[in-house]
């Protein structure tokens, strides 16, 4: 018997990586109560999210295994943007509480974008301050979050 290749590598990795995240997501949300269609638990949304991905992550198997034309290769992993963005998002968890939403998020916004291949100073702060009004508007106008704006040390 001759081993399934799928001649779509990229679709197929694709495709694992959707199921193994829905089937993560659904099989946590089996901690929480589900409630019932009326009155959704806390259990009930992540719980139909998670299916619905893990049989989305299916259809892409399927579909990179049955296609008859080659996809492209999958090329190699490219870790250093990866790594970029973990550390950025350790450091913005744990420069929000000290530094504020205000000198947080441009600080996000710089390391993150060193992830990438092309990085020009002004795209960076366009969209340091596009994000943090924005992010001001919506978490601490809007939704009234307790988020620091300033550092502790400047306000009080």
């Amino acid at each position: 018997m001759r081993p399934i290749r799928p001649t779509r590598p990229r679709d197929f990795w694709a495709g694992v990586m959707f199921l193994g995240i829905g089937a993560f997501f659904a099989i946590g949300a089996l901690e929480y109560r589900f409630g019932a269609s009326a009155r959704p638990g806390p259990g009930y949304f992540p719980f139909g999210l998670g299916v619905l991905l893990a049989l989305f992550g299916l259809v892409v198997i399927a579909q990179s295994i049955r296609a008859r034309d080659r996809g492209e290769r999958v090329g190699a992993f490219a870790w250093r943007p990866l790594l970029v963005t973990v550390v950025s998002i350790l450091v913005f968890g744990a420069a929000l509480p000290r530094l504020g939403m205000a000198l947080t998020l441009p600080l996000l916004v710089t390391t993150i974008s060193l992830a990438g291949d092309e990085f020009r100073w002004r795209d960076v702060a366009l969209g340091a301050v596009v994000l943090t009004v924005g992010s001001w508007a919506i978490f601490i106008l809007g939704l009234g979050l307790v988020i620091p704006v300033w550092p502790p040390a400047l306000v009080g």
